[in-house]
């Protein structure tokens, strides 16, 4: 399913690994996970040497790669086994959809910027990822033919509890995301739907992520429509 890591990149991973570890990530399997994935594989080159480091960094179209203690983080929170769907709002590089893809059954995964789309899938080619599911177009509305879904992981931020993502989460499926109208201002929570329908929330700590922007790219759009 995946590739050997080389030995430069597994030291880098198991320091990476040992960092997560003692700052509070505790599932075996999360943790095996982070230590699997390539992360350099998932950043531009122009920062290919910082692509271990616990930080955030830029792949371009106004986007970045998650801080891996924030990707271990909500990973953890969505308590995945390995029969589970799941749906994932923003592919960005792919690096948060390779972690998700070696804990679950299958991720169904969409993002609004078609060149990062086009990347990350061929991320996933090299790395063998065949239960991975990609899809152009706008996370905002969720993806109904698959639905429902055992989780969904927001990797963007809304302004408020998205209804149309909550819907498409199965009896007993967790909904985890950052909420929240500015970069400085968000937080990471935690939505259960038990099997009535019902829904609560749990808020989870303090966390920056770019904003869930409805709709397509301008550029996108036009191309769209010029393609038709």
């Amino acid at each position: 399913m995946s590739q050997t890591l080389g030995p430069d990149q597994a030291r880098k991973a198991e320091a990476l690994v040992a960092e997560l570890a003692r700052t509070g990530i505790r599932d075996p399997r999360v943790l095996a996970a982070m230590a699997q994935v390539p992360r350099d594989l998932f950043v531009p080159p122009t920062f290919a040497e910082h692509a271990w480091d616990n930080v955030a960094l830029p792949i371009g179209h106004g986007q970045t790669i998650s801080q891996p203690l924030v990707v271990a983080c909500m990973t953890e929170a969505l308590e995945l086994g390995d029969r589970h769907n799941v749906l994932e709002i923003g592919t960005g590089s792919g690096y948060q959809t390779a972690v998700l893809a070696r804990l679950c059954r299958r991720v169904f995964t969409i993002e609004r910027h078609r060149a990062l789309l086009r990347e990350a899938e061929q991320r996933f080619a090299q790395l063998r990822l065949g239960n991975v599911t990609c899809r152009f177009g706008d996370g905002s509305k969720g993806w109904v033919e698959p639905a429902p879904f055992d989780r969904i992981l927001l990797t963007a931020a809304a302004p408020e509890l998205p209804q149309a993502l909550v819907d498409l989460l199965a009896p007993d499926g967790i909904l985890v995301g950052p909420l929240g109208p500015e970069r400085h201002n968000q937080t990471l929570v935690r939505v259960r739907r038990n099997a009535d329908g019902n829904v609560s929330r749990e808020e989870l700590c303090q966390v920056r992520f770019v904003p869930l922007v409805p709709g397509l790219p301008r550029e996108t759009a036009a191309h769209r429509k010029e393609e038709a």
